[in-house]
């Protein structure tokens, strides 16, 4: 029994290893590299301290770090700061699903692998998809993923993304698009949401899908009726990012023609982070399910008529020819998943509502108590629990002086539209109060003095 938390290694355990494998000393083993080119100097860096000693040098850096327990959060684009059930870690803590890998062995791996199904499951039923895998790394991964299905399923070299899409995601797609000689287009966006017109004149049979995001990257909720049909006449596909917590009120995409539905599950039970892990998720329609990326967890019985659970069109490059597999994936986020199935399981159906409904009421009244202080909002239309206002200074200088005040500020947006400067991306969730959606409103007031 191992009563170290590491191996220690001693002097007498070196002598041992080198006399085993037959050599005097740890040079010997570089031997074979010239002795010009090896590294003689010391490393640059501190020298080593106690166990202790260390312990308290690495809880004082960490405690530099604004943590959402010893602030209030405002920020969102793309992470949030939610409501997680103890449940979730008390549950993901286990040891049988801490440590789970790929359940290559459905004999033994029916726990697992029946919470993957779950997740799925849930999946399914708020996108409003048939078919969903067993997750991605994340969000910006499943976009790229779905861009290239779009792409090998239609075959056409041609991608349009709207410019309201989170532009990290955008990027992630450029890389993807790179290797596979794909075009990626930009819409324009206007007035919040994405330009119709400009997407009506690029599109055409060339065209392989639209990426619309659903709540978009400013909070606005696009209007997926109207782009729909655009690309459904050209027979090509319609790619929709969402949160998936959104899809608590929202009609979902499935509901209103989307192909393909990807987003994160970080809003259900995955703390931020610092940015990641997290767990993207990716549905589609039945046509479409024989070429989805990653792993598909079904259901079946046993000999016996036992319900059961088995990993089934396994298309990725280590089941089958390299030419014939839909990805490369060789990881999911099995354990961040587990997260999200257990967060929406304790949730539950009407609980996902009123935490989305929360979501929109408390965004609806900070964007009212900062127009009634005076600030501009800078699109007015429907959003779910984001929304852009207009500051008098830059949003860095301000968000500096926010955070003495306890408050993790909003996003600069003109980081990526810099005809938006001194613009907050502000998100509001359900965590917040009203007593600190009232203080938040009154220090940003007070930062433009």
């Amino acid at each position: 029994m191992i009563k170290h938390r590491y191996l220690p290694m001693t002097e007498e355990d070196k002598k041992e290893m080198l006399q085993t494998i037959g050599v005097d000393s740890i040079d010997d083993l570089f031997s074979d590299i010239p002795d010009k080119v090896r590294f003689k100097r010391e490393y640059n860096i501190k020298k080593a301290k106690s166990e202790s000693a260390l312990l308290k040098e690495l809880s004082r850096l960490a405690a530099k770090n604004a943590d959402l327990q010893q602030h209030v959060s405002f920020l969102g684009a793309g992470v949030y700061d939610h409501y997680i059930p103890t449940i979730v870690d008390h549950v993901i803590s286990r040891s049988e699903f801490y440590t789970a890998y790929t359940p290559y062995q459905p004999e033994i791996s029916q726990g697992e692998l029946q919470a993957i199904f779950q997740f799925q499951t849930m999946i399914c039923e708020l996108t409003g998809m048939d078919v969903a895998n067993s997750s991605m790394y994340d969000g910006g991964t499943a976009l790229a993923e779905a861009a290239m299905l779009a792409a090998g399923h239609t075959r056409r070299k041609k991608v349009l993304v709207s410019r309201t899409v989170h532009p990290e995601s955008r990027d992630v797609l450029k890389t993807y698009a790179k290797g596979q000689a794909v075009e990626v287009i930009e819409i324009p966006d206007k007035d919040g949401l994405t330009d119709l017109e400009a997407l009506k004149a690029e599109i055409n049979e060339e065209v392989a899908a639209v990426i619309v995001q659903y709540p978009n990257f400013f909070g606005q909720i696009e209007p997926l009726k109207k782009i729909e049909p655009l690309i459904h006449d050209v027979k090509g596909l319609l790619i929709v990012s969402s949160n998936p917590l959104s899809l608590g009120v929202l009609t979902p995409p499935g509901a209103i023609g989307a192909d393909i539905v990807v987003g994160d599950a970080q809003p259900f039970g995955i703390p931020a982070s610092f940015g990641g892990p997290h767990c993207g998720y990716f549905a589609v329609t039945k046509k479409l399910m024989r070429k989805v990326p990653g792993r598909l967890v079904g259901q079946t019985t046993d000999e016996d008529g036992k319900r059961g659970f088995v990993l089934t069109l396994q298309a990725r490059e280590q089941h089958i020819r390299r030419d014939k597999a839909t990805s490369n994936i060789c990881s999911n986020q099995a354990l961040n998943a587990l997260a999200a199935s257990v967060a929406m399981t304790a949730l539950g159906k009407h609980g996902v509502k009123e935490m989305a409904v929360q979501n929109i009421q408390k965004a609806h009244y900070a964007k009212n108590a900062l127009k009634e202080s005076g600030f501009s909002i800078a699109f007015d239309g429907p959003h779910f629990n984001e929304f852009i206002v207009k500051l008098r200074k830059p949003v860095g200088e301000i968000n500096e002086k926010l955070l003495e005040k306890g408050f993790i500020g909003g996003y600069d947006v003109s980081r990526e539209y810099p005809e938006l400067k001194n613009h907050m991306l502000v998100a509001v969730t359900e965590l917040r109060t009203k007593e600190e959606i009232d203080h938040f409103v009154k220090e940003l007031g007070d930062c433009h003095e």
